[in-house]
C-alpha cells in the first residue's frame, strides 16, 4: 500500500494547515505593504487599511486568485520527472516542507519588520527542497535566474516611474504660486492614470478565471472606459475640498494634500485587490499541488482545477496575518524609508501599480514587495538623497538576498524531518 494511499488524509490536513500558516505570512508581510504607504502618508487610519484590504484583498484572491494552476508553482519543477512519477510522495512532502519554510521566513521578517517578497520565499523554498530531496536536474533554473534578475528590474523600474511621477507633481502642483487650484485641474488627470493602470493591473494578472477572457485590445478599451469613470467620480469627490487657509499658514500644502489623500484611497483599494489576485498563489500553490496527488491516489497531474475551498482557505489565512501581524511592516514601508504624505505615497502607489502591469505584459516575474519598496525609494529620491532613510534600506536589501537561500535552507531541513516521520 503506498504512503499516499495510507496517510493521504494526515498529508491533506497537514497541507491544509501549513497553505493557512503561508497565507497568514503572505497577509502580515506583503499586503502590509500594499497599505504601507497609504497609513505612513495618513491618507488611511491603520484600522481603515486593515478594513480595506480584507474585502479587497478577499475580493481579489477569491475572484481573480486563479482556478487553474500548474501543480507546480510557476514552472520551477519538471513534473514528469522519472523520480516524481515513481515516487510522487517526494512531491507532496517537498510543497509541505515549501509551505512550512516560506511561512516560517515570513514569520521571521515579519517580526522584524522587513518587507520581503513572498514570491521568492516561496520559489527558495521550492528550489531548495527539488534540488537536493529529487535531483539538481529538477529545477528549471532558467526560470530561477529570470527570477533573480527580477531583483533588480523591479524595483529600479517602479523607483525610476515613482520619480518621474513626482517630479511632475512638484513641476505641475506642489511647485507653483497656486497649488490649490493646480491641484484640481491637474489631479483628475493623475485619477484617470490610476483608474486606467489598476483595471489593467487586474486583467492582466487574471480574471479568467471567473470565465472572463478580454484580449488585450478589450482589456485596454474597458480601462480606459474604467479610467474616465475613476475621474469623474474622483473630481466630485475634490470638488468638496475647501481651501483652508488657517492650515496652509502651518503647512503650505494642507490643502493641496487633502486633494491627493481622496486619490490616496482609490490606489489603496486597487493594489489590495490586485495582490490578493496575484500572491494568494504563493500560499495555495503548493497546497492545490499536494491535494491534487492526494485525491488522485498519488498520480500526479501536469495541470489540475483550483478547488473553491482552497482560494477560500488562503483568502481567510491572507487576512487574518494583515490583521494581527502587518503593522509591524506597514510601519517600516510607511514611515520608516522616508517621510510620505498623501502626494508622495500616491506617486510610489500609481509607479507600482504601472510596474506590475508592464511586468505581466511582458511576463517578468514580479514581486510586489520590491516594486513598492522601490517606487518609495523613486519618491524620497525625487526630494533629494538626504530625504532617505539609508540605514533601514540597507537592511531592507540585506533582507532580500537572504530571502531565497533562507527559504531553501529551511526547506531542505522540513523536507528531511517530514521525509523522516512518513517512511
Amino acid at each position: 500500500m503506498s504512503i499516499i494511499a495510507e496517510y493521504g488524509t494526515i498529508l491533506l490536513i497537514m497541507a491544509c494547515v501549513f497553505g493557512f500558516f503561508m497565507a497568514w505570512g503572505v497577509g502580515a508581510n506583503d499586503v502590509a505593504n500594499a497599505m504601507g504607504t497609504s497609513v505612513g502618508s495618513k491618507a488611511l487610519t491603520v484600522k481603515q487599511a486593515i478594513f480595506i484590504a480584507i474585502v479587497l484583498e478577499f475580493a481579489g484572491a477569491y475572484l481573480a486568485g486563479g482556478s487553474v494552476t500548474a501543480t507546480i508553482r510557476k514552472g520551477i519543477i519538471d513534473p514528469t520527472m522519472p523520480e516524481l512519477v515513481s515516487n510522487p510522495e517526494l512531491l507532496v512532502y517537498g510543497m509541505l516542507a515549501a509551505l512550512l519554510a516560506a511561512g516560517t521566513w515570513l514569520l521571521v521578517a515579519t517580526h522584524f519588520g522587513w518587507p520581503v517578497s513572498t514570491t521568492h520565499s516561496i520559489v527558495g523554498a521550492i528550489v531548495g527542497f527539488a534540488a537536493v530531496g529529487i535531483s539538481v536536474d529538477a529545477v528549471n533554473w532558467g526560470k530561477v535566474s529570470s527570477i533573480v534578475a527580477s531583483w533588480v528590474v523591479s524595483p529600479v523600474l517602479s523607483g525610476v516611474l515613482a520619480f518621474m511621477v513626482f517630479s511632475s507633481i512638484q513641476k505641475l502642483i506642489l511647485d507653483t504660486d497656486n497649488p490649490f487650484r493646480n491641484a484640481k485641474r491637474y489631479v483628475p488627470i493623475y485619477m484617470f492614470l490610476v483608474g486606467f493602470m489598476m483595471a489593467m493591473v487586474t486583467f492582466t494578472k487574471g480574471l479568467k478565471h471567473i470565465g472572463l477572457e478580454l484580449t488585450d485590445m478589450e482589456s485596454f478599451m474597458v480601462s480606459v472606459i474604467i479610467g474616465l469613470v475613476v475621474m469623474i467620480i474622483g473630481k466630485l469627490a475634490i470638488s468638496r475640498i475647501k481651501e483652508d487657509h488657517k492650515a496652509d499658514k502651518a503647512f503650505h500644502f494642507s490643502s493641496v494634500e487633502k486633494v491627493f489623500g481622496v486619490m490616496m484611497i482609490f490606489t489603496a483599494c486597487s493594489m489590495a485587490f490586485a495582490h490578493g489576485s496575484n500572491d494568494v498563489a504563493n500560499a495555495v500553490g503548493p497546497l492545490a499541488a499536494v491535494a491534487s496527488v492526494v485525491m488522485s491516489g498519488g498520480e500526479i497531474v501536469a495541470k489540475s482545477a483550483m478547488p473553491g475551498w482552497i482560494l477560500l482557505l488562503g483568502g481567510i489565512g491572507i487576512i487574518t496575518g494583515l490583521a494581527t501581524y502587518g503593522y509591524r511592516v506597514m510601519a517600516t514601508i510607511g514611515k520608516h524609508i522616508t517621510e510620505l504624505t498623501p502626494s508622495r505615497g500616491f506617486a510610489a502607489e500609481l509607479s507600482a501599480a504601472s510596474t506590475v502591469v508592464l511586468a505581466s505584459g511582458t511576463g517578468l516575474p514580479i514581486s510586489t514587495t520590491h516594486t513598492l519598496v522601490g517606487a518609495v525609494l523613486g519618491v524620497g529620491l525625487a526630494r533629494g538623497i538626504g530625504a532617505l532613510n539609508l540605514r533601514v534600506i540597507s537592511t531592507i536589501f540585506m533582507s532580500w538576498i537572504i530571502t531565497l537561500p533562507a527559504g531553501a535552507l529551511l526547506a531542505i531541513l522540513f523536507f528531511y524531518i517530514i521525509q523522516a516521520i512518513f517512511s
